[in-house]
């Protein structure tokens, strides 16, 4: 590579074009600023990458569009200069939270007990689903807190403050963590009953039951029932924790489950 202006590097590509780098070194830390197509935007990149480290009056609401560096440099260096950390990804670190930036003017809220792992993934929004690559697959974010792919916020997860970027753990409330259960009202008394639904070719009531464990055997019951009939599929089971196999099978066998479950079979489906 070939110095030019300060902070800036000529690269080629593997077709022999010229691109410039720009970076600046902080605290014997190197920092790379970004790719550009000419050495005047990487020289700006740099100044400007300089100009937030040395003012302190420079903040993460101050960014524009015309800005010479990527918002995620932005975020990076503002962090750098204010809690001495450097994260590649757009992450501000709060007293005991910390910020992950997807726009200027978006962010999410995660416990500082999950710095480690999201400082080193990029969270991607795509039809209001967030993930990440992990391992070369996507994951949704919800699945950290136990929340299924197909679940639905306010029929089986809540975020108890109603702000929907706060994934702070004491923040998110999970309402159902089953298979083919859904929480209804209760009518005669406070909190909820659990509905359970099994899908065929349409779903199908296989009841309504007071407890959530209750429900989820309900369902495994109802699944049993349709293999049994000869319909074919590959029904989810569900798993309850700290339950012995033979309470789990007194519950099984007292649980009543919707006769139109036992009629169902490959001819009517």
């Amino acid at each position: 590579m070939t110095r030019n202006l300060p902070g800036v590097y000529t690269a080629k590509k593997k077709d022999n074009s010229i691109y410039y780098r720009a970076s600046i070194t902080l605290n014997k830390k190197h920092i790379s600023l970004g790719s550009y197509p000419d050495e005047r935007s990487a020289h700006l990149a740099y100044q400007e990458a300089h100009l937030i480290i040395k003012s302190g009056s420079i903040l993460l609401e101050d960014y524009t569009a015309s800005s010479p560096l990527p918002f995620i440099k932005w975020v990076s260096l503002v962090n750098f200069r204010d809690n001495g950390l450097y994260f590649s990804m757009p992450i501000y670190l709060k007293r005991n939270f910390f910020l992950y930036y997807l726009t200027p003017s978006y962010c999410l809220k995660f416990d500082i007990d999950d710095l480690f792992y999201y400082s080193s993934k990029k969270i991607m929004q795509r039809g209001g689903h967030l993930f990440v690559n992990d391992y070369g697959m996507q994951y949704s974010i919800l699945n950290r807190y136990g929340i299924k792919n197909y679940a639905v916020c306010g029929k089986d997860y809540r975020f108890i403050n109603g702000d929907s970027s706060d994934f702070r753990y004491e923040n998110i409330e999970i309402l159902n963590r089953f298979h083919g259960l859904s929480c209804i009202p209760a009518k005669n008394r406070p909190g909820f009953l659990y509905k359970v639904h099994i899908h065929v070719r349409s779903r199908y009531v296989v009841g309504v039951y007071e407890q959530e464990t209750e429900a989820a055997i309900a369902y495994n019951k109802a699944a049993d029932i349709l293999k049994k009939n000869g319909i074919d599929r590959n029904f989810a089971q569900n798993y309850i924790e700290g339950l012995s196999p033979a309470v789990y099978a007194d519950i099984y066998s007292k649980l009543q489950i919707s006769p139109n479950i036992f009629r169902l079979t490959p001819e009517n489906t």
